[in-house]
């Protein structure tokens, strides 16, 4: 009869006559029972999926634990890596630094550890392991007590039966039974007013159970406050780093990036790619037309992107040479003769008239920045060097102008590589031909093409004569006056163009 909660509690009813309120009392005493029971099932659970949450072992002491967790182990490494690696590896410094924070996340995460250990999971095991159980203990010693007294009253009764025929010998039994039933009786009322208390007590005190979630929260928002600390007071001194190391990629940098990176005036794979093609290039025909082997392309980026000097082996290649030129360009974020003056080189090259086009187009290379105009001025007097070997390499300027002036200048606009190219080349080509075509009146001063002095100068050429210009003022002399009578080779470049610019879009967009 006392298997469910409910038929205890009718039984203890039936048995305790003398409580005041007694239904009231036993309905409230089984809900809280009920939810005593179901409040020791979750928070048991809980613990049990807390504690797996937990990288460290429970119980153990700070220095145990903190050795135990996974991101120390990680910090270890890193460390050790770094070490090995050295001061001269970038990947070392960079692991060194993050291994030493990977150590203090270690400690924050340790002391998170403990702290919910200590504040959250010890009082769950206390209320689950412990406090309900022996409540409910004690609720199976109260049944266990009205059983003792339903039989001290069972004998008494009987007792009181057999005592009528006034034998007087069973008169001092039947008081003896009596007291028996007295002091059950007793028994029962102490440990249900024990058990009532505890019971009430548990309920008054819920709250206190759910603040140990708040508990909780609190201990992981203050862990994470104090790891992120850590995380932002490192990031600035791994970032130093990042930015202050040299070796970087030049391709897919920017041009002013680059050139402060490097302490240089003219970007390496520029310079490196002309000082290799003047040595070897200038008479090769389809020079930046024709596409050189994928395989050799790459690993001479890979090597300009290394800065390093040892590029005898590409020398014999000057396709891929003038590829990884072509590729730098293209690659450059913005266009070397920039997105701000796209407009305005637009515009230049629309004006009809050829000296006035001239002077516009010189207007606008005037407005470019520093580097950008430092950079463009080296490069198109190459270009305008490798057009007097034309005879021999097909590149003329008309030429070099369709297959290398869209990755010049381009517009910022949106959309597939051949949309844009579609889009700009025409106008781009109309801009870059001349300005090759009269290299020397664009641009006065010579060019040191070993600016840095890293690269052995080609064997010297017939000596070039070069005009003196007035650079002083935009008003210069005609470019007409400064070029001769239209030759066979570019009377050739007009009759070319069309079909030349039309090649090149299929071919290399």
């Amino acid at each position: 009869q006392i298997k469910s909660v409910q038929g205890y509690w009718i039984i203890l009813a039936d048995t305790v006559t003398t409580l005041n309120g007694g239904c009231l009392w036993i309905t409230l005493c089984a809900q809280i029972e009920r939810r005593m029971e179901l409040v020791r099932v979750v928070a048991h659970n809980t613990h049990k999926r807390m504690a797996s949450c937990l990288q460290g072992h429970m119980c153990a002491d700070a220095e145990k634990r903190h050795k135990k967790l996974p991101l120390t182990a990680l910090s270890q490494a890193m460390v050790e890596g770094g070490n090995q690696l050295g001061e001269d590896s970038l990947i070392g410094k960079m692991m060194e630094v993050c291994g030493e924070a990977e150590n203090r996340l270690a400690a924050e995460l340790m002391q998170h550890e403990m702290q919910i250990e200590k504040d959250v999971l010890d009082p769950l095991s206390q209320l689950a392991e412990v406090d309900i159980p022996n409540i409910l203990k004690q609720r199976k010693q109260l049944a266990k007590l009205v059983l003792d007294y339903d039989s001290a009253r069972a004998r008494s009764a009987t007792k009181s039966i057999i005592s009528g025929t006034n034998t007087q010998a069973l008169t001092a039994k039947a008081d003896l039974l009596k007291e028996e039933v007295d002091e059950a009786m007793n028994k029962v009322e102490m440990c249900k007013d024990q058990l009532a208390a505890d019971m009430y007590s548990f309920f008054s005190k819920e709250g206190d159970y759910a603040h140990y979630f708040i508990t909780l929260l609190e201990a992981q928002a203050d862990y994470h406050r104090k790891s992120l600390t850590v995380l932002e007071n490192v990031l600035p001194t791994v970032k130093a780093q990042q930015d202050s190391w040299m070796e970087k990629p030049a391709f897919g940098s920017g041009l002013d990036e680059h050139l402060k990176r490097s302490g240089r005036e003219i970007a390496l794979p520029i310079e490196a790619c002309v000082m290799m093609l003047l040595e070897t290039g200038m008479k090769e025909e389809g020079l930046f037309r024709i596409a050189a082997g994928a395989s050799k392309l790459k690993k001479l980026k890979a090597a300009l992107d290394c800065s390093t000097s040892q590029l005898e082996g590409f020398y014999s290649d000057p396709h891929a040479v003038a590829g990884a030129l072509k590729s730098y360009l293209r690659e450059l974020p913005e266009p070397l003769m920039t997105y701000q003056l796209y407009d305005d080189w637009i515009l230049a090259s629309s004006v009809s008239d050829p000296d006035k086009r001239l002077q516009a187009l010189w207007v606008v290379c005037d407005k470019l920045p520093k580097s950008n105009k430092t950079n463009l001025r080296y490069l198109v007097k190459f270009l305008s060097k490798l057009t007097q070997d034309s005879e021999a390499n097909k590149m003329t300027p008309s030429n070099i102008a369709i297959v290398l002036g869209p990755n010049l200048l381009w517009a910022k606009t949106e959309g597939s590589l051949a949309e844009m190219a579609a889009a700009t080349s025409v106008h781009v080509v109309g801009i870059v031909e001349p300005i090759i075509q009269h290299a020397d009146w664009f641009f006065p001063e010579d060019v040191d093409f070993n600016v840095s002095g890293a690269f052995v100068m080609p064997s010297p050429a017939s000596n070039l004569n070069h005009l003196d210009y007035d650079c002083s003022t935009i008003e210069r002399k005609r470019p007409g006056s400064m070029v001769g009578p239209e030759s066979d080779t570019s009377r050739k470049d007009n009759t070319m163009y069309s079909s030349m610019l039309t090649t090149y879009r299929v071919n290399n967009y």
